[in-house]
């Protein structure tokens, strides 16, 4: 049993579902298998589920725990700072391409 570190940039959803409650609603939540430590407090870049920089969100809670199943899960609730401009999502994807999710094909 052990903790997973994210990058301080980096807030990657795997449902649309929750990235769209985020969008529309201006606060949400989201699931993540393991252990994980997101930076509470923090600002970070969030990505949708195909790799695409979206937004800018601050951490405001970062919850491991054993659900009732046995499954080792992080809930990490969320505030919305802003949209990007489509600039800044273009630069940030391509960063985030080469530095974290492996190069483009």
């Amino acid at each position: 049993m052990g903790f997973q570190t994210e990058f301080n940039s980096v807030c990657k959803f795997k449902s649309e579902q929750e990235l769209f409650e985020l969008l529309e609603y201006g606060r949400g939540k989201m699931m993540k298998s393991g252990f994980r430590v997101f930076p509470t407090g923090q600002r970070v870049i969030a990505y949708t589920p195909t790799n695409q920089a979206i937004a800018i969100v601050k951490i405001l809670a970062s919850i491991a725990e054993i659900n009732f199943q046995g499954e080792e899960v992080t809930q990490v609730e969320m505030e919305l700072v802003r949209k990007l401009t489509e600039e800044e999502a273009r630069i940030q994807t391509s960063l985030a391409h080469e530095m974290f999710f492996g190069e483009r094909t």
